[in-house]
């Protein structure tokens, strides 16, 4: 009985890569700052100490992405980053802009 408690007691923070040319993947739990989050890539799993609160759905980045550069997610680039963020960091609206929402005014 003590087993089925810990293991509902526990929660796994994880995130899920959707594509191998991404270089974020997905949170699939919400994730607090210094959690150490499981990213599953392919056929492995590895830890990234998660740098900043992230929401469920929202997007980690598996390395560093300087300013300017892009942003995969399903595998194609949905976006570019406004400032650096490092590996474990937050990326989303605040700190990415899309250039095709740029040309047509939004």
């Amino acid at each position: 009985m003590d087993n089925v408690k810990l293991a509902a007691s526990h929660e796994e923070k994880a995130a899920l890569v959707i594509d191998p040319k991404d270089n974020t993947a997905v949170a699939l739990t919400d994730l607090s700052k210094g959690d150490l989050c499981i990213v599953r890539k392919e056929n492995r799993e590895e830890s990234i100490v998660v740098l900043e609160d992230i929401p469920f759905g929202h997007k980690i980045a598996l390395q560093p992405i300087g300013r300017d550069e892009s942003v995969y997610k399903y595998g194609e680039e949905i976006g570019k980053m406004k400032v650096p963020v490092p590996k474990g960091g937050w990326i989303h609206s605040h700190n990415m802009y899309c250039e095709r929402g740029m040309k047509h005014g939004r």
